[in-house]
């Protein structure tokens, strides 16, 4: 137990609750350019509590959002083939089930590339991206995806409804958890919901975060960590309810929560009191849910030195596969740099050429692996560690090793 004046960013009561202190750390996408190599990085409190009034698990408020999701964001949906087909099944199922056509508006907050829009655009269905970050809305418009480049709450809302938007369907993945004022955000999605329209949110599940030791999902540009007890808090202050509930596997599991006006026509499912009682089971609804966290965190931690050190005294070079955002959390937690991971390989050339924040690791495209072959690969996003081995079985026949850290250290030969 940890006591802090901090104030839980939805409802106001005081944060006491700790769930794991993450040390200083850099922001997780500040990717720093060569020719800066010599500028030093801004560290932060990394550091998640529990709000013990309506369980929403945040992260201290140190840094400003417009400093976060600036011009130049470096997060592409579209570089992992896993999460396009995962869009592409969850456009063909909500158009189907909901009965969208050209005369449908779907609108997606926080559309980035376009990733998730081109799918229903291909079908016909009239679209909208709000997208705050300019340098990837830019990548959707060049698909033909109206988009506006702006930070969604209510005010843009009600301008929207001032314009006559009436969205069918308005969807956002992995949003809720970016927003600095999760309740100013849902107020906004009530505002532009009308008769039966749905809001679909994805969203990391919490229990699966706690269950599986997954602290690497936190950094600064997620404000939140989400299970439905919070989330059903928050959409009924707000004038939503949860009807239905789909629990799906990326990013190490996550919930697909579907939600209506108060008195919208749909019917619970019984998938929503199943996933009640789960987090029932792991007590999410009361503090004794969130205790002993972190030393969980610290074994993790501790096991991954261990294998690294082992891997230098053997011998054995080690590169890491994803500059993703988790696994910057891991290495600057863990205070690993050059010297136990010689360099790190991503497919997205905005990453490409850089060096991670705070352990200032070289970033090549993944033909490094072919010019200058490690030993062993270190998976940094272990969500997708299935699609990184089958893209890679060339260098696993050659002898190279595939090493995953989260929630154990697994070694796939």
């Amino acid at each position: 137990m940890t006591q802090t004046t901090n104030s839980c960013q939805y409802c106001g009561s005081a944060l006491a609750t700790t769930l794991v202190d993450l040390g200083l750390s850099p922001l997780s996408n500040s990717y720093v350019p060569l020719e800066q190599a010599a500028r030093p990085d801004n560290m932060y409190p990394l550091h998640a509590r529990v709000c013990d009034s309506c369980f929403l698990v945040q992260v201290d408020d140190v840094v400003p959002a417009d400093e976060i999701f600036n011009q130049d964001y470096a997060y592409f949906s579209s570089f992992s083939q896993s999460w396009l087909d995962h869009c592409l099944d969850f456009a063909t199922s909500t158009s189907n089930r909901f009965k969208l056509d050209e005369d449908s508006l779907v609108v997606e907050i926080a559309s980035n590339d376009g990733y998730l829009l081109q799918y229903f655009l291909e079908r016909g269905i009239r679209v909208l991206g709000i997208e705050p970050s300019a340098s990837v809305a830019k990548v959707a418009q060049s698909k033909g995806i109206d988009t506006r480049v702006e930070f969604f709450g209510k005010s843009l809302s009600q301008n929207m409804r001032e314009e006559g938007l009436s969205p069918d369907l308005i969807c956002s993945a992995n949003v809720l958890a970016h927003v600095p004022d999760i309740g100013d955000f849902v107020a906004g999605v009530t505002t532009l919901l009308t008769g039966d329209s749905v809001y679909t949110v994805e969203f990391p599940h919490l229990l699966n975060l706690i269950n599986l030791g997954q602290f690497d999902t936190i950094y600064h540009e997620h404000f939140t960590y989400l299970s439905l007890v919070a989330v059903e808090r928050i959409f009924g202050d707000q004038g939503l309810r949860v009807f239905d509930v789909e629990e799906v596997p990326t990013h190490g599991g996550s919930l697909r929560v579907y939600a209506c006006l108060s008195d919208a026509a749909h019917t619970e499912t019984d998938s929503v009191q199943r996933v009640r009682s789960k987090e029932r089971a792991a007590k999410l609804h009361k503090v004794d849910g969130y205790l002993g966290f972190e030393p969980r965190v610290e074994r993790i931690r501790d096991n991954l030195m261990d294998y690294l050190t082992e891997a230098k005294a053997a011998g054995r070079t080690v590169v890491g596969y994803g500059a993703a955002a988790k696994g910057n959390t891991l290495l600057n937690y863990a205070g690993i740099g050059t010297d136990l991971i010689t360099y790190v390989v991503d497919k997205n050339p905005a990453k490409q050429n850089t060096l991670l924040p705070g352990s200032r690791i070289p970033v090549h495209g993944v033909e490094m692996l072919t010019t200058s072959p490690p030993d062993d690969i270190l998976i940094l996003p272990w969500n997708i560690k299935d699609e990184v081995v089958a893209q890679l079985a060339d260098l696993r026949k050659s002898g190279i090793r595939f090493v995953t850290a989260i929630p154990e250290i697994e070694i796939v030969e």
